[in-house]
């Protein structure tokens, strides 16, 4: 068999290699059928066909990956600074901006009021939507600002240009509170910091403080109106997002706009309805409304409150009823809360200002071509930078052995063992069931997984420290209690999958992120995923089919997604690669969305 015997005998070496870290070694002999081989397993009395890569081919692609792993520093488990800790290169995502987008002709001044904003202030995707649609319209040519509070656990080395720009006094339960406004520019975007001198938004993160946070955040709703009316400031749109903005509609109508606010009009984003801004008649009346009058059903009365004692209001419904226009954050899940929930009701008579659009990612913040977080730069022309990525987080969670020679062992071991991940808040809406499902059948169908996420409910901490306890030392799942950027970013890279097994999912970013990175996508079927993700099997739509959809929320439906994702990546190489590149191309940028925004801006908008 002359030079192609040697290359075939590397192979074999190559695959068995590796194959020992899952089962136990085999008995093989090979057939040479022209560039077509033939494995017959004596063990299992089985036969396997496969194609052999020309030497040459091989030569070149190992030459390839040899030239990039050359200057890596390969991380290990056993370092004294985990490698997502490391110093990083500095990212001004600012200068990244495409150029070719088209500006705007009909500019506008946009200010969005946020509880969070990626990367300072970020806790789920809130912070990545505020910071991507302000970013996109910024490239379009309008004016942007956001406001933002002034949390104690904002890293100022975040923000350029750091300025105390205005003191002032904002009411408050009986007082006005001595109040500083500072303006910085975080990844290009002007912010407002609103700091007041009293105890809210102090902590060491941005929820969870000592303080009382329904009556930070009425504070902070008024503190934004009051700094707009001090200095002057009359935006076209007033974009709140969330719960914790939902008194600034009420606030504005009753009050400010009776006073120097005109031209401003009210934009509200709804990212999750599961969280209601349940408030009493006199915690809203500490921000100086009369809460008792908006107790009403057409105004913001809790509805599953009445005829108790006492009835509840709720700022979400009360920022539904006076805003201008209501946008959600697919079209699947506006469906979904016209059909579902205490507050379809007040959708539905509402439902002539209600949209729904989808959320976009920011392509600067999240491009592998550029992402100074990886070992190894890659796009969808040229993906060899992703098998290094993968290796890369796989020897430093130690999953795989320790003096393997990396550049042999990344171009042999891509079709043998898929790894699964998983990053996200751990709360019931996601799915916690079919996480730790996951774990285990991950496991049991030979691949590798990786979650990264934080629980706020005690009792899901401890239960995922127990399921890190068992499996953290060994060779097939790493459970990581944390949230790094840095770190989500590596594992969106080196991911083959990325599972989003949401029981109810708005959006959904994490598809579109891993989506962006090469990691083809295992999700339920509901809201933005369903908006996202044509499963691999609709013969409907096999021109836009991008991952692996399932329908159920019971184990038995996430097996079947993730049997037949496996079964395609083992099977079908090399379509499984070319779903790579088509993955990588889809368009899910805020360009794309930001112009549908605008579009509603500017039917509210008023014109001088």
């Amino acid at each position: 068999m002359g030079t192609m015997s040697s290359v075939v005998e590397m192979k074999i070496d190559a695959f068995l290699s590796f194959n020992h870290l899952l089962k136990p070694k085999r008995s093989f002999t090979t057939t040479k059928l022209s560039s077509r081989f033939t494995f017959h397993d004596h063990n299992k009395k089985q036969t396997c066909k496969f194609k052999i890569r020309s030497q040459v081919g091989a030569e070149k692609q190992t030459a390839s990956v040899d030239s990039r792993v050359k200057d890596i520093v390969w991380p290990s488990p056993d370092d004294e600074i985990v490698f997502w800790n490391k110093e990083f290169p500095h990212w001004d995502v600012s200068q990244q901006a495409p150029a070719e987008i088209e500006k705007d002709s009909d500019l506008m001044h946009i200010i969005h009021v946020t509880a969070e904003m990626a990367p300072i202030a970020k806790v789920g995707g809130l912070g990545d939507v505020v910071t991507g649609l302000a970013r996109a319209c910024l490239s379009r040519a309008h004016k942007v600002d956001i406001m933002l509070p002034f949390y104690e656990c904002i890293q100022r080395e975040q923000i350029s240009e750091l300025e105390l720009i205005t003191t002032y006094e904002s009411y408050h339960d009986g007082n006005w509170v001595p109040t500083n406004a500072y303006r910085g520019v975080v990844s290009g975007v002007p912010v407002i910091f609103i700091q007041p001198s009293n105890q809210f938004f102090k902590g060491q993160s941005v929820y969870g403080g000592s303080y009382n946070e329904l009556e930070a955040y009425l504070y902070f709703s008024r503190a934004c109106l009051e700094w707009m009316q001090v200095t002057g400031t009359q935006p076209d749109i007033i974009h709140i997002h969330e719960w914790q903005t939902g008194s600034l509609p009420l606030l504005y109508w009753d009050m400010y706009h009776y006073l120097s606010l005109k031209k401003p009009r009210i934009v509200l984003t709804i990212h999750n309805m599961e969280h209601y801004g349940e408030c009493r008649k006199e915690e809203l009346s500490k921000c100086g409304l009369d809460g008792s009058i908006y107790a009403t059903l057409d105004k913001a009365v809790d509805d599953r409150t009445i005829g108790h004692n006492p009835e509840r209001l709720s700022l979400l419904k009360g920022g539904i009823v006076y805003s201008n226009a209501v946008i959600t954050v697919s079209p699947t899940y506006l469906k979904e809360t016209l059909c579902s929930g205490w507050l379809a009701s007040t959708l539905i008579i509402n439902r002539d200002k209600y949209y729904g659009v989808l959320n976009g990612i920011d392509t600067a913040m999240w491009n592998p071509a550029t992402d100074v977080f990886l070992p190894s730069k890659f796009n969808a022309r040229n993906t060899e930078g992703k098998k290094i990525c993968k290796y890369y987080v796989q020897r430093g969670l130690g999953l795989i052995l320790k003096g393997t020679l990396a550049s042999k062992l990344i171009n042999e071991m891509e079709n043998k063992v898929p790894l699964v991940v998983c990053i996200t808040r751990l709360v019931a809406q996601k799915g916690l069931h079919l996480i730790t499902h996951a774990i285990k059948q991950v496991e049991e169908l030979g691949g590798q997984m990786i979650v990264l996420g934080k629980a706020s409910d005690g009792r899901v901490q401890t239960e995922f420290e127990g399921l890190a306890n068992l499996h953290n030392q060994g060779p097939s799942i790493r459970i990581l209690l944390t949230y790094s950027e840095e770190l989500s970013h590596m594992l969106y890279a080196a991911a083959d999958m990325v599972l989003v097994p949401s029981i109810y999912e708005p959006c959904g970013l994490a598809q579109m992120i891993g989506m962006r990175y090469g990691a083809i996508p295992v999700v339920r079927k509901t809201g933005g995923l369903a908006d996202t993700v044509v499963d691999m099997d609709d013969q409907l739509h096999h021109e836009t089919a991008n991952g692996f959809v399932f329908e159920g929320i019971d184990e038995g439906s996430l097996n079947w997604a993730l049997d037949r994702a496996f079964s395609f990546y083992r099977e079908k190489p090399e379509e499984w690669n070319t779903i790579i590149q088509k993955v990588m191309e889809i368009d899910n940028s805020w360009n794309n969305t930001a112009g549908k925004y605008i579009d509603i801006y500017n039917s509210v908008r008023v014109r001088c």
